[in-house]
C-alpha cells in the first residue's frame, strides 16, 4: 500500500506523469510501421517468413546492443540529454528507411538504428520520471506513475499500426514512415517545455564501474522479474509482429467476412485497450500482492495462445475478436513486472536495474519474432489452407508456453524470506 505521510496532501504529479506519457507516445509512434505493413513487404521483396521475422527481430538487437550502456549511464548523467539523442537517433532511422529500404539488408539496417533509438528513449525516460517523481513525492508509492508510463509504449504502439495502416493504404508505405518518424520531434518539444528544471542527482552514487551489473545480477528479487519480463517480451512482440499476416490469412480461409476494416486497424484497436489492461493489471498487484497477480495474468494469456492459432478456418469474428482479447491479456501485467523489478532494484543501481531488466527482456523481443517466423516455416509442409492452419497453431502455442514459464521464474528467484505473494 502507498505510503502516506499523516497530515499532508499529496503534490500534484500528473502533469509531470502526463507529459512523460505523452513523450513515450511520440517516441514509439516509428516501432510498429515494419510490422503494420507486413504482409506488403512479403510481397514487395519477395521475403521468407524467416527473413520476415529477421526484420522484425533485428529492432531488439539494436535496441539489446544498446540499452546495457545508454540505460545504466542515467545513474550518473541527467537521463534527459540520453533521451533527446536517441530520439533523433530514431527520426534518422525512420527516414532513412524511407529514402533507402529496398530489401532484407537495407531494411535489416535501418531497423537496427531503430531499435538503437528506443533504448535510449523508452527506459531513460522512465528514470526521467521515477527520479522526478521521488523528489516531488517522496514518501508516494509510485507504482502507478510507472504504470501510466508503460502505457505509453501501448499507446504509441497502437498509434503506429493505426496511422501506418491507414497512410499507407492512401498514399504508400514510404509516407507511412515519413509521418511516423516525426514523433519523436513531438517527443523532445514536450519533454523540453513540460518537464523544467534539472534532472534530479541519484542520492546514492554507483560504486561500481558503468557496465559492471554484479550488484543486480545477485539480487534474486530483481532477477525474478526481468526473467518473468524476458518471456512476457518473447509472447508479446511474436504476436504483435506476426498479428497483422495472421488475421491477413485467417481472411483468406473463408472463414467469413473480415468487418470491412483492415487487419492493421484491427490490431491498433486492440493495441489502444492494451494499456488499460496494463494499468487495471497493476491495481489487481496491489490488492492480491503482485506475483500472484502476474502470475494469473500470464497463465491466462498462455491459455488464448493455445487456442488461438488452430482456430484460424473459423468465423473470422471469433477469430478476430479473440486476437483482440489475447492482444490486451497479453499487456495486463506488463506494468506490474516493470514495477516489480524497480521496486527490488539495489539502492543506487536503479538505472542499472532497468538495464538488466530491458536487455534480458528484450532478448525475448528479439528472439519472438524470429522462432515464431520458424516455427510457420517448419510447420507448413505444403501449401494448403490445412497445412497453414496447423502451422499457426503450433507456432502460437510454442509462445504460449514459453510465456508460461513466467511465473516459474517469479517464485523460483524470489528472496525466500519474503511473503509470497510480495
Amino acid at each position: 500500500m502507498p505510503a502516506t505521510p499523516s497530515g499532508s496532501a499529496k503534490p500534484s504529479t500528473m502533469p509531470l506523469i502526463a507529459a512523460c506519457v505523452a513523450a513515450q507516445v511520440g517516441a514509439m509512434l516509428g516501432s510498429g510501421t515494419f510490422a503494420a505493413l507486413l504482409p506488403d513487404f512479403i510481397d514487395i521483396w519477395s521475403l521468407s517468413k524467416t527473413d520476415a521475422g529477421w526484420i522484425n527481430g533485428i529492432y531488439f538487437v539494436g535496441y539489446l546492443g544498446a540499452v546495457p550502456f545508454l540505460v545504466s549511464l542515467t545513474d550518473r548523467v541527467p537521463p534527459r540529454r540520453i533521451y533527446y539523442l536517441c530520439a533523433t537517433v530514431t527520426i534518422l532511422a525512420g527516414m532513412g528507411f524511407t529514402l533507402w529500404a529496398d530489401g532484407f539488408w537495407t531494411a535489416m539496417l535501418f531497423r537496427l538504428l531503430g531499435g538503437i533509438g528506443v533504448a535510449g528513449t523508452y527506459m531513460p525516460g522512465l528514470k526521467l520520471l521515477s527520479d522526478h517523481l521521488e523528489v516531488r513525492a517522496p514518501d508516494y508509492d509510485h507504482s502507478r506513475g510507472v504504470a501510466f508510463y508503460v502505457s505509453g509504449f501501448g499507446l504509441g504502439l497502437s498509434l503506429s499500426f493505426f496511422l501506418s495502416g491507414v497512410i499507407a493504404d492512401n498514399w504508400s508505405w514510404h509516407w507511412a514512415f515519413v509521418v511516423t518518424a516525426l514523433g519523436p520531434v513531438f517527443s523532445i518539444t514536450v519533454l523540453h517545455f513540460a518537464v523544467r528544471g534539472p534532472d534530479p542527482r541519484t542520492a546514492v552514487a554507483p560504486s561500481t564501474h558503468l557496465l559492471d551489473f554484479r550488484p543486480v545480477l545477485r539480487c534474486r528479487n530483481a532477477m525474478a522479474f526481468v526473467m518473468a519480463y524476458a518471456v512476457h517480451n518473447f509472447e508479446l512482440f511474436a504476436f504483435r509482429s506476426w498479428a497483422v499476416a495472421y488475421l491477413v490469412f485467417a481472411g483468406g480461409t473463408g472463414g467469413g467476412p473480415v468487418w470491412g476494416v483492415s487487419p492493421a486497424t484491427i490490431i491498433a484497436g486492440a493495441i489502444l485497450f492494451g494499456p488499460l489492461g496494463s494499468v487495471l493489471g497493476n491495481e489487481l498487484s496491489r490488492r492480491i500482492g503482485r506475483r500472484i497477480a502476474i502470475t494469473f495474468m500470464m497463465l491466462t494469456a498462455s491459455a488464448m495462445a493455445l487456442v488461438i492459432g488452430f482456430i484460424a478456418d473459423q468465423s473470422y469474428t471469433l477469430v478476430a475478436g479473440l486476437a483482440m482479447i489475447y492482444c490486451i491479456a497479453q499487456v495486463s501485467d506488463s506494468a506490474s513486472i516493470t514495477a516489480g523489478a524497480m521496486a527490488a532494484a539495489p539502492q543506487g543501481y536503479r538505472g542499472a536495474t532497468m538495464a538488466v531488466h530491458s536487455c534480458i527482456g528484450f532478448t525475448g523481443s528479439f528472439l519472438g519474432p524470429v522462432v515464431f517466423g520458424l516455427l510457420l516455416d517448419l510447420a507448413t509442409p505444403t501449401g494448403t489452407i490445412e497445412a497453414g492452419v496447423t502451422a499457426w497453431g503450433w507456432a502460437f502455442a510454442g509462445i504460449g508456453l514459453i510465456a508460461a514459464s513466467g511465473p516459474v521464474f517469479l517464485y523460483v528467484l524470489r528472496d525466500k524470506a519474503q511473503p509470497i505473494g510480495i
